[in-house]
């Protein structure tokens, strides 16, 4: 047997105002898409705003349904409309944003699973990494340089 060691760098920003000014224009946005989610079953409330390398902002929230799991989170709901809008436009930076409508959320919310493979996607397809930025409501704001970070075993479709 054989083991491998994966490692992953995280920084961390104790609040908004740490962040670089563009990072900090993108998180207002999301804050204010997240406030517009349609969530009525979890009550969670998820917002994200892209920067693309043509300088336009894409911002999208979660989209919920009553037949789970027809909805849609709200960083491929981002992800998605810039590939179809801007095929040809690189995502730089991705920030994200989450909290709950019955408590504050203070630690930072990750893309999930299914949004992480979505980026991926896109980190490949563009062949360059997405800063990946991701808050609660209140507390640290962490940043990922790449989808890598967060998702080291991607599948992509090299084995296809």
């Amino acid at each position: 047997m054989k083991e491998i060691k994966i490692e992953s760098t995280i920084s961390i920003y104790d609040t908004i105002n740490e962040l670089p000014e563009e990072v900090s224009i993108l998180m207002e946005e999301a804050i204010n898409i997240r406030k517009k989610a349609y969530a009525p079953y979890s009550s969670f409330l998820v917002g994200v705003a892209l920067f693309l390398d043509n300088g336009k902002i894409i911002t999208g929230n979660n989209q919920e349904n009553a037949s789970y799991p027809s909805g849609l989170c709200a960083e491929r709901t981002a992800v998605y409309y810039a590939g179809s809008q801007y095929p040809e436009a690189k995502i730089l930076k991705m920030v994200i944003t989450a909290g709950a409508l019955n408590k504050i959320t203070t630690q930072p919310i990750p893309p999930c699973g299914a949004c992480r493979q979505a980026i991926a996607e896109y980190e490949i397809k563009q062949k360059s990494p997405i800063e990946i930025y991701f808050s609660g409501e209140k507390g640290q704001i962490f940043k990922s340089n790449s989808l890598k970070n967060l998702l080291p075993f991607m599948f992509d479709n090299s084995e296809l």
